[in-house]
């Protein structure tokens, strides 16, 4: 952070969405949707990871999605061609949490949520309402640097999710076209549609991701980890495969999808994630 100069960053630490740089070092004051307050930085909330062994994480890949081994993975988190998403099972969901792995099975990152209120944790869990409620995660590395911010705004029908890079730049949106039939999104970014994320069935449990111009970019398969797992956990899974490279701000759109069909569809009556 030396090069940055004074502003409002995305929380190191994972307890809140912005932490303010003061162009030196990080200081006490903190914000979340718009409110500021203040938190001492102390150390990092620890990451989010599954305890899933490589094995289990090259069988979703290659038995479930149906992705040849493309060989020892290589690159940085947002340098990939596969990403596994696993939710950190719970009996109830407080705090969302995913890990992130490469295709051979190795954590190479996580998804955290931020920004919730001591409040609002506890109205999740006594209650169902989390589309009315505004949700922030984070995609970070290893190290805890955060690469994208998936913020969706509380929902009434349709949902829409904005992404913002590590500096906390506007990336662009994941908007929600309808809600009858075969689930559609648009990618936007500066006003325009760069492309398109379409669910396979009603279900919404695979999708396909195409750039402007109808050429499929992407597939997000949601693996299937048992009916026990299913039905006593809020646990998903799902795998993400890039077939190309992709020009920003395509490609931070394309890998923010693979969480943010379950962040957007999330509550919705017909019991998508």
């Amino acid at each position: 952070m030396s090069d940055h100069p004074a502003d409002w960053y995305p929380d190191p630490a994972g307890r809140h969405q912005h932490r303010y740089w003061d162009g030196t070092t990080w200081t006490d004051q903190v914000a979340d949707h718009g409110r500021q307050s203040n938190d001492p930085i102390t150390e990092s909330a620890p990451l989010p990871t599954t305890g899933m062994s490589a094995e289990k994480i090259q069988d979703q890949v290659q038995g479930k999605a149906g992705i040849a081994s493309g060989g020892p993975a290589g690159g940085g988190l947002m340098d990939q061609r596969v990403l596994v998403v696993n939710q950190k099972a719970k009996l109830i969901e407080i705090n969302t949490e995913y890990a992130v792995y490469d295709e051979a099975g190795t954590q190479i990152g996580a998804i955290r949520q931020v920004g919730q209120s001591k409040l609002k944790k506890a109205a999740r869990l006594i209650s169902s309402f989390d589309q009315f409620m505004t949700h922030t995660l984070q995609l970070v590395d290893m190290q805890g640097n955060v690469h994208l911010t998936v913020t969706r705004p509380a929902k009434f029908a349709k949902s829409k999710v904005h992404i913002t890079d590590g500096a906390g730049n506007d990336v662009g949106s994941i908007i929600q076209k309808n809600m009858i039939g075969k689930i559609r999104f648009s990618l936007e970014a500066g006003g325009q549609a760069v492309g398109t994320l379409s669910g396979e069935n009603w279900r919404a449990w695979n999708f396909n991701l195409q750039d402007s111009s109808g050429t499929e970019v992407a597939r997000i398969t949601k693996t299937w980890e048992g009916l026990a797992k299913t039905m006593f956990t809020t646990a998903d899974n799902y795998v993400l495969q890039i077939h190309a490279d992709l020009p920003e701000p395509l490609r931070s759109l394309v890998v923010a999808s693979a969480v943010s069909v379950d962040l957007a569809l999330k509550q919705d009556s017909r019991g998508f994630g």
